[in-house]
């Protein structure tokens, strides 16, 4: 249900997305079979393309070029599935969506190769438009987003976390790519500085909502809707805002380290869901994804009228709300 309601607030732009679709695959089409084979893996498994719909959405604030915003489109995507596979083989993921992760597949040389060549369509995309302020910010997500995937090997089954950490990680795990979604459309089509700002703005605090709602979908969700095992992040040595928020609490931290050492128990994965689910840190958690919704929100009411200022409304509210 909650995917077709997604699919009703695209249907305005199913004729851009397809052709950003098309000009997907053929820019992950590669001479090498195993290449060609992972990358189409990846994106035939899909997602909910966020980033080519805000590129759409923020572009209709300018002169709207199907062909420039499809370029920044495709870029911002393989950018986005580039470090889903580099991500796949840091937490050792064997499925992603509920498909096999490339990893899993073949292994983690090819995933990482894999990975390392997506990163660089998304280069020869982007290089297609002559607009050095568009380069150099991608440039700069490119370098925040690797930053962000260091810091989060870092962090890994580290206890000692503050909230400002969380926040730092998921600015550059989610939002920062979001923000530059909206802002790269807008710069492409040569919106005004101002309508820039407050797009760019919009993205961040989307993006940090957005985030966070999936980390407490983590927790509260089924593994069949998340295609992989409820409480993953945990699994994988990574604290999010729901466990953060309860991880000194001593009835939790046995089944916070015995996550960390891979020996819980598929009874004991249960009982701590059900824990953190009671705990009330599902709550002060959608809390502040509440926050940057509104913040969000506030920032595209200010934007001039048109059809997509409503489309990013409604889009940022189901963002907010959704359940997969």
């Amino acid at each position: 249900m909650e995917k077709l309601k997604l699919m009703s607030l695209y249907a305005d732009f199913r004729k851009d997305l397809s052709f950003i679709e098309k000009e997907l695959e053929r820019s992950v089409d590669s001479s090498s079979p195993v290449i060609r084979q992972a990358s189409l893996l990846l994106l035939r498994a899909g997602g909910k393309r966020i980033r080519p719909i805000f590129v759409i959405l923020s572009s209709k604030f300018g002169e709207y070029s199907i062909e420039n915003v499809a370029k920044v489109a495709v870029s911002l995507e393989l950018i986005h599935m580039a470090s889903l596979v580099h991500d796949d083989v840091i937490d050792n993921s064997d499925f992603r969506r509920g498909f096999e992760t490339v990893k899993a597949r073949w292994n983690n040389r090819i995933a990482m190769y894999t990975g390392d060549y997506i990163f660089s369509r998304a280069l020869v995309s982007i290089g297609e438009i002559e607009m050095p302020a568009v380069h150099q910010l991608l440039a700069e997500t490119m370098l925040e987003i690797c930053k962000g995937e260091i810091i989060q090997f870092e962090y890994q089954q580290k206890t000692d976390q503050t909230f400002r950490d969380y926040l730092r990680r998921i600015k550059r795990k989610t939002a920062l790519l979001l923000s530059s979604s909206c802002e790269m459309g807008a710069l492409v089509s040569d919106a005004s500085p101002e309508v820039v700002g407050k797009l760019k703005r919009f993205g961040y605090f989307a993006g940090m909502a957005f985030q966070i709602v999936d980390d407490i979908l983590d927790i509260t969700s089924t593994d069949e809707k998340l295609g992989k095992p409820a409480g993953s992040d945990l699994l994988n040595g990574h604290l999010t805002l729901p466990t953060l928020y309860i991880k000194d609490d001593p009835e939790f931290q046995p089944f916070l380290y015995r996550s960390f050492e891979g020996s819980l128990t598929e009874e004991e994965r249960s009982r701590m869901l059900t824990y953190i689910r009671e705990s009330g840190a599902i709550e002060k958690s959608q809390q502040v994804s509440d926050m940057y919704l509104r913040k969000a929100i506030a920032e595209v009411e200010s934007l001039p009228d048109n059809e997509a200022k409503k489309s990013l409304l409604q889009i940022a509210d189901f963002l907010g709300k959704r359940k997969f």
